[in-house]
């Protein structure tokens, strides 16, 4: 871990986002050593980190490593980095990555810390960094896993994914993303460990549901188990490796993100089951609550290949205000006779 006396000595990074999960991450690769540059968009928050080593929005208390830097100017965060981790609202993705083109080294890893998928066109967020930065396969990694912000930062063990469709390139980023307490163990699995990422949300959004309303502790063991196989199902129709879904990126992420009150996403279920319409929900978040944007893109991603998922089909009914947070549980398998367990 490095302090005050200890002078960086892995390789040059950006973090682009400085919310609770990007800040957070910054802190785990400046704790594993690297030179790490994080940019905030408002000056203001970005001079709070350089300076007083706090982000006060996202992560109260939290002391960050003094070898942190920020800057508001995306030049100069981007420049000489050659690891770019970017962590910014799914939906802006696209927009954000535009005005990154221009800066980003000819040689630099791009690594994605977002779970969501893209409105629209129903893309990955690797495929909107391959698509809108024109890179290959070999400069892009996915990172996921049980990804609770606070508790890493509070320095909490934990582990998590990384994956790449290049083993190397995996192994180059989990060494940087690997410090006493944050692990990074490593996959080829690309598509698996971001549909893990964006479809624990979902499942996350239906125990918070359920929570709100007041049910119990059988009627979440129920969405969760049939949630991971509905996980397992649709990951397995878009080319996912099956053992994915029972990892880090899948069952890990899918306990953490549903059992917690840190997550985002069990916080909009819980307002949504206690009443509050989606837009009340929407406008009480500090962050954004990934889950609530990508219900309609994987629905219709699951249609596509005729995946039948009843749960985040309920879920996207309660979104849309045709079926009552109550009426959510009762509805966990479709009309046809259950098939397994």
């Amino acid at each position: 871990m490095t302090d005050a006396t200890t002078h960086p000595s892995g390789p040059r990074v950006a973090v682009l986002g400085a919310g609770s999960w990007g800040t957070t991450f910054a802190k785990v690769l400046a704790d594993g050593g690297s030179h790490v540059t994080i940019w905030a968009r408002r000056p203001e928050l970005a001079n709070e980190i350089a300076v007083g080593k706090r982000n006060s929005d996202y992560l109260p208390g939290i002391n960050l490593p003094r070898t942190l830097n920020a800057d508001w100017r995306l030049p100069a965060v981007l420049e000489g980095a050659e690891q770019v981790y970017i962590s910014v609202p799914s939906q802006s993705l696209r927009a954000n990555l535009a005005d990154v083109s221009p800066h980003l080294d000819s040689h630099a890893i791009v690594v994605s810390l977002m779970k969501g998928v893209e409105l629209g066109t129903g893309s990955r967020m690797s495929q909107v960094i391959a698509d809108v930065l024109e890179l290959p396969a070999n400069r892009i990694a996915v990172a996921s896993g049980p990804n609770l912000a606070l508790e890493i930062a509070k320095e909490m063990p934990t582990a998590a994914v990384v994956a790449s469709d290049d083993l190397l390139t995996a192994q180059t980023v989990a060494a940087t993303a690997t410090n006493p307490y944050f692990r990074s163990f490593v996959n080829t699995d690309v598509i698996g460990t971001e549909f893990g990422g964006v479809l624990k949300n979902l499942i996350a959004l239906a125990i918070g549901i359920v929570d709100g309303v007041g049910y119990g502790e059988n009627t979440k063991a129920s969405i969760l188990t049939r949630g991971l196989a509905e996980m397992s199902a649709f990951a397995a129709a878009y080319g996912a490796q099956p053992e994915t879904m029972s990892g880090l990126a899948g069952l890990g992420d899918l306990i953490a993100t549903s059992e917690s009150p840190l997550s985002r996403n069990n916080r909009a279920g819980r307002l949504l089951g206690q009443g509050y319409s989606y837009s009340e929900v929407i406008a009480s978040m500090q962050q954004t609550a990934e889950g609530l944007a990508s219900v309609k893109p994987v629905l219709e991603l699951a249609r596509a290949r005729g995946v039948l998922m009843p749960i985040v089909e309920q879920v996207g009914q309660v979104l849309d205000g045709t079926l009552a947070p109550k009426d959510l549980a009762p509805h966990l398998t479709t009309d046809d006779v259950p098939q397994g367990e």
